[in-house]
């Protein structure tokens, strides 16, 4: 690098012929240095941190585990498709194609298979169409019988539209049903079997998570009523305990300990377990 940089070879630098440009005089030399130099001092000045930002590592690492438990220990508000649910039911309108809007995703094909001949039987005899609806939870409603009838009222705005239709909503995570109707679905069913189906065949089947069951007894027993025949009936009520979905004062109380244990306990092992490691490799040099 001396000779190409030294006094003595600038005369003849001075004499190149014409054809060479300046740019091939000044990128010999300049470059070389420069690289050179940086390139030994980044390699000098990085050996020296590594076991440093290994600890960084760890620490950081344990720190985002302590977030992430306390993320999932702490009550969160669900948002985004957990409230969007109900509201694309009432939003998507009744189904063209069949008589199910399965949102809840618990029936299986060949109870919708089975639904579809029955209700469209149904519709072509009696002129009466009677939809199902499964949805998982209600946030904007406070049971099962007023957002069936909201979605009667927002399916079929005016009485003529919805005057022979029916309605049968299923809440999974409630375990509950209803059914509403326009006037002459209403008269045709009566008011004996309209109770007996919402006290006997949604709610007791659905406790015991048999939505099939539930959904496709529940319309036996409505065609039955329609068309004048005996009633099928409907499972033996149980005595459901229907359990709260609010905690205790003392359930409360007693996750609270466990979640500030648990984040206690991880920001320690983030914050002292790196610095013990840190002091035992700085003692052995």
């Amino acid at each position: 690098m001396e000779t190409i940089l030294s006094p003595h070879s600038f005369p003849s630098l001075l004499n190149i012929k014409s054809s060479q440009t300046p740019k091939s005089i000044l990128a010999i030399p300049k470059p070389i240095c420069c690289n050179l130099k940086k390139d030994s001092g980044f390699r000098s000045f990085s050996a020296i941190p590594t076991n440093t930002n290994w600890v960084s590592h760890l620490q950081h690492g344990f720190a985002a585990l302590a977030i992430s438990l306390a993320l999932n220990f702490s009550p969160i508000l669900a948002t985004g498709s957990a409230f969007a649910s109900e509201f694309d039911v009432l939003n998507d309108g009744p189904p063209k194609e069949s008589y199910v809007v399965d949102d809840a995703g618990v029936l299986s094909r060949v109870t919708r298979s089975d639904l579809k001949k029955l209700l469209a039987d149904l519709e072509y005899r009696k002129k009466i169409k009677i939809n199902f609806v499964t949805v998982r939870k209600l946030t904007s409603k406070a049971d099962a019988f007023e957002y069936a009838d909201q979605v009667l009222e927002r399916w079929y705005p005016t009485v003529e539209e919805g005057n022979n239709k029916g309605i049968v909503v299923l809440v999974t995570s409630q375990k509950e049903g209803a059914i509403t109707g326009g006037p002459e679905f209403i008269k045709a069913v009566g008011d004996t079997v309209l109770d007996a189906t919402v006290s006997q065949n949604l709610p007791v089947l659905a406790t015991d998570e048999k939505y099939n069951e539930a959904v496709y007894s529940t319309a036996t027993r409505l065609v039955a009523a329609i068309d004048g025949l005996p009633d099928p009936g409907g499972p033996e009520a149980k005595d459901i305990k229907r359990e709260s979905n609010f905690k205790t004062k003392e359930e409360t109380a007693e996750k609270r300990d466990q979640f500030t244990l648990v984040v206690g306990g991880l920001l320690v092992i983030a914050f002292v377990v790196p610095m013990a490691q840190y002091f035992a490799y700085v003692s052995k040099k």
